[in-house]
C-alpha cells in the first residue's frame, strides 16, 4: 500500500504553514492510514488533523489547526493508495486490449474498482464488488455509480465479459438500487453480438428488473486498427439507424411506464446515421453528458448563448489514470496539466495573450478537433457567422479503425495537421486531449511545430477564445 504524497501545495494554506513540504509522503492522519482519497478527505474534515510524515526516511508529526471544512491546501498524487481493484473480465470490445504498443505502463491498467465509479465516472462490471464494498458504498454514501451492464440475459453478458460472473453479477445492482444507491447504466453495443433482438430484450430486462436506474447510455463499439482479430467490427450506418429507432421506441415505453424517457443513444449514432441532434430538452437536464450522450447538443447549447454555465468535459476513458482530485471527487477540470493559454511560447507550447492576439490579426483562427467534432463544430460556425475561422478535423492514425472523438486525439496526429499549416497561425487546441500536460502518445504541446493555444473544451470557452476575451 503507497502514501498520499503531497505533489503542490498552496504557500498560505494550513498545511504549508505547518511545515508539509512537496514530496512529503502522509504516513497516516489523525491515525489512521487512509486507503484511498476518499477515507482521506473524511479525516482531514477536522479542525485539528495530526499528521504523520515520512520525508524521505525521516518521520514526524505535525499538527494542521484549520476551520472544519476548510481544505489543507495541499494536492496528493492520486486518488487511490491501495492497490487498484483490476478487472478480472476479458471481454474482446474492452478498449484496452486496441492500445499500441509502446504506450506508458499505466494505460494499459484495467480497472473494476467501484471507488473509480464513484470518483471519475468510470464504469464498473461489478463482478469483483463484494459485500465489504456494499456496506462502504451504503456507509459513506457513495452515489452516483456507474455499471456496464451490456446484456441483462445472464448467459449473453457472461459470454461478453468472458466471466462467469457476469451472469450473477447484476444482482448486485439490484442491491444497490434497492437500498437508495443512484445508477446510470451503459450497454456498448456490439454489432452482431448484443444489437437487434438481444438489445430489445436488454431493454425489456431494465424495464422489468432496473426501472430505477437514473439513465441507461447505449454507446457504439470502438474498434482501433490495433484491435485483434475476431468478430467484432463498426457499425454500419443501418446499424446505427436501427439502434437509433430502437431508442425511439423504447423511449416511448420507458416515458409511458416511468414518466422519463430513460435510454438514450451516444452522439455518436446521431453522426453517424446523418441524423439531426435531437433539442436541448430531449436529453432531460444531460445527466449522461459524461458518457457521450448530449454532449454535442450541450456543446452548441453553451456556444450560443443559451447555456451560461458550462457543464464541463466528457472525463474521458483514461481520466483516472492521471488524475489527483485534491479539491474534489472529480478530476481537476485543467488540474489535467494543460498549461492556461499563455505560458508558454515558441515553436511549439501554448502562446502568450499578446501573441494570440497578434496572429488573430494576421492569419485568423483555427481550431484542431477530432473528426466527429468538426462535424459538429462546422455548422455551428457557420450558423454563428464564424467564416473566416477555419476546422482543422485530425484524422486518427494513431489508433485509426472508428476512433474519431476528440478526447483521443494524440500528439502525433496533432503534429501531422500542424506540419502543413503556416507558422504564423493561431491554433486552438482542446484541453480534453491532454492530461497532466500530455497526450495519449506521450508528446507535449511542446512537442507540437506551431504554437497553440489550450482552451477549455465547452462552448462558452470557445465562443470567449474566437472572441480574443
Amino acid at each position: 500500500m503507497s502514501r498520499p504524497r503531497v505533489i503542490a501545495l498552496e504557500p498560505s494554506g494550513p498545511a504549508a504553514l505547518a511545515g508539509l513540504a512537496v514530496g512529503d509522503e502522509l504516513v497516516s492522519l489523525n491515525g489512521v492510514a487512509p486507503r484511498d482519497v476518499l477515507e482521506y478527505r473524511s479525516l482531514v474534515d477536522e479542525p485539528l488533523v495530526e499528521v504523520e510524515v515520512d520525508r524521505g526516511g525521516l518521520q514526524f508529526s505535525v499538527e494542521i489547526d484549520k476551520a472544519a471544512g476548510a481544505p489543507l491546501g495541499l494536492e496528493i498524487h492520486s486518488a487511490l493508495f491501495d492497490q487498484v481493484r483490476t478487472c478480472d473480465n476479458h471481454c474482446e470490445f474492452c478498449f484496452i486490449y486496441q492500445l499500441p504498443a509502446g504506450m506508458r505502463s499505466s494505460l494499459y491498467l484495467k480497472d473494476d474498482d467501484y471507488r473509480l465509479s464513484f470518483l471519475y465516472g468510470n464504469f464498473t462490471t461489478l463482478t469483483r464488488f463484494t459485500e465489504a464494498d456494499f456496506e462502504r458504498v451504503l456507509t459513506e454514501g457513495l452515489s452516483p455509480l456507474f455499471v456496464s451492464i451490456h446484456a441483462t440475459d445472464g448467459d449473453l453478458r457472461a459470454e461478453m465479459l468472458r466471466n462467469r460472473r457476469g451472469a450473477t453479477s447484476l444482482r448486485w445492482l439490484r442491491l444497490l438500487l434497492d437500498a437508495g444507491v443512484a445508477v446510470y447504466g451503459q450497454v456498448v453495443v456490439c454489432p452482431g453480438v448484443n444489437d437487434g433482438l438481444w438489445l430489445e430484450d436488454t431493454l425489456c430486462g431494465v424495464l422489468e428488473s432496473y426501472a430505477d436506474l437514473r439513465g441507461l447510455c447505449l454507446v457504439p463499439l470502438g474498434v482501433s486498427r490495433h484491435a485483434p482479430a475476431g468478430r467484432l467490427r463498426p457499425h454500419t450506418v443501418a446499424e446505427a439507424e436501427a439502434v437509433l429507432d430502437a431508442t425511439e421506441d423504447w423511449q416511448e415505453i420507458f416515458e409511458s411506464a416511468l414518466g422519463r424517457r430513460m435510454v438514450f443513444a451516444a452522439d455518436e449514432y446521431f453522426l453517424l446515421a446523418g441524423r439531426d441532434l435531437p433539442p436541448a430538452e430531449y436529453y432531460e437536464g444531460f445527466e449522461m453528458h459524461e458518457d457521450g450522450v448530449g454532449i454535442a447538443r450541450n456543446f452548441l447549447e453553451e456556444f450560443s448563448g443559451r447555456s451560461a454555465v458550462p457543464t464541463g468535459v466528457q472525463t474521458g476513458f483514461f481520466a483516472w489514470v492521471d488524475g489527483a482530485p485534491a479539491a474534489g471527487y472529480r478530476a481537476p477540470r485543467n488540474g489535467c496539466g494543460a498549461p492556461a493559454p499563455g505560458t508558454q511560447n515558441g515553436g511549439g507550447g501554448a502562446l502568450t495573450p499578446a501573441a494570440a492576439v497578434t496572429l488573430r490579426r494576421r492569419r485568423g483562427t483555427a481550431v484542431l478537433t477530432g473528426e466527429l467534432g468538426a462535424a459538429v463544430l462546422g455548422p455551428m460556425l457557420v450558423e454563428a457567422g464564424y467564416r473566416d475561422v477555419r476546422l482543422l478535423p485530425v484524422e486518427n492514425r494513431f489508433f485509426g479503425g472508428n476512433i474519431g472523438v476528440t478526447g483521443l486525439m494524440v500528439g502525433a496526429d496533432v503534429a501531422r495537421v500542424l506540419a502543413e499549416e503556416p507558422p504564423d497561425g493561431r491554433y486552438l487546441l482542446p484541453d480534453v486531449c491532454l492530461s497532466n500536460g500530455r497526450f495519449l502518445d506521450g508528446l507535449t504541446i511542446a512537442d507540437l511545430p506551431r504554437a497553440v493555444e489550450v482552451t477549455e473544451t465547452d462552448g462558452i470557452a470557445l465562443r470567449r477564445a474566437l472572441d480574443g476575451l
